[in-house]
């Protein structure tokens, strides 16, 4: 006999601004709680030192987190020069000290090098796996960790000011960037030393772009929320967003009852109707999306994933 999962289904997601000294898997597990959700993601893991923007999705929204993975998202961080450390941010120790700080004009000079198609090395206290182990656990071993350097894009690099030893930056990235690696490089590209002192995710997607720091709310507003509703497993109104919220960039299209049923059994769609090619969400009469859809230019729609509508409230 099945065993029956905990919590309750919760369907939706919320996009949280995320607290300091909070890891993401902590985040969505307090949220997850206070839900009583039987199933919840994140959709782009924040270091714990990190503010900002995480999308938590619960129940039949985990569906659609690969689809945000590979969003461009932008950053705004600080760099302290003449210390680095062996997490390459503020949490850990000091093993490298120097004296000579930059100017703005040596910082501003230095800023093509890491701008476009970059490789960066990432830090050994990260989540990447070595031999089936994550790196963190070996670095906290004293185990020697040797990290590949990996391409990745920085597609906007901004420095904002200096005051002292820190320095203020933003930057848009794609998927795999570290910013404590790029904190690291641009300090010692400068001739000094440096760590991440301060790291926050103001947004996901183009710049200014789907989901920004506007739309977060914080912990301790979701708290209240859900006290003001009844208590954990009560959920107030307009907390989460639709299962496919963060897909409105896929065309949605209206399907009948009867195309519905053959999506539940997984049959092919024909939607000579449909002019686009490429994904497609296909939707009710409400609006709730049913399917997702890849659409070819015969109008043949082959089923991506389903959505269980018929349990989502």
């Amino acid at each position: 006999m099945a065993r029956r999962k905990k919590g309750q289904k919760v369907d939706g997601w919320i996009i949280l601004d995320k607290p300091y000294e909070m890891s993401s898997t902590q985040a969505l597990g307090k949220v997850r709680w206070l839900l009583d959700a039987q199933k919840g993601g994140h959709g782009g893991t924040l270091d714990p030192l990190a503010t900002g923007v995480l999308p938590l999705a619960f129940g039949e929204a985990t569906k659609t987190i690969p689809y945000i993975l590979n969003a461009k998202k932008t950053y705004q961080f600080d760099v302290t020069f003449g210390t680095a450390t062996n997490t390459d941010d503020i949490e850990g120790e000091v093993v490298e000290t120097s004296d000579h700080l930059p100017t703005a004009e040596d910082i501003q000079n230095i800023l093509p090098q890491f701008t476009g198609d970059i490789e960066q090395i990432p830090p050994a206290y990260s989540a990447l796996k070595i031999d089936g182990e994550r790196a963190y656990a070996k670095a906290r071993k004293g185990e020697e960790v040797i990290m590949k350097p990996r391409p990745v894009t920085i597609l906007e690099l901004e420095f904002q000011g200096i005051e002292g030893s820190v320095a203020t930056f933003e930057a848009m990235v794609s998927k795999g960037t570290y910013i404590r690696s790029l904190g690291r490089d641009i300090a010692a590209a400068l001739g000094s030393c440096g760590h991440i002192s301060r790291l926050r995710r103001t947004s996901i997607g183009e710049k200014g772009g789907k989901l920004t720091e506007k739309q977060a709310i914080s912990l301790e507003d979701v708290e209240k929320k859900v006290a003001s509703a009844g208590g954990k497993g009560h959920i107030p109104p307009h907390l989460l967003g639709a299962v496919d919220s963060l897909l409105d960039d896929i065309p949605a299209h209206e399907i009948t009852p009867s195309e519905a049923q053959d999506l539940k059994l997984g049959k092919e769609l024909t939607l000579p109707q449909v002019k686009s090619t490429g994904l497609l969400r296909a939707v009710n009469a409400e609006g709730q999306i049913l399917s997702l859809l890849d659409v070819t230019a015969d109008g043949q729609a082959k089923i991506v994933r389903n959505f269980n509508i018929n349990d989502i409230v």
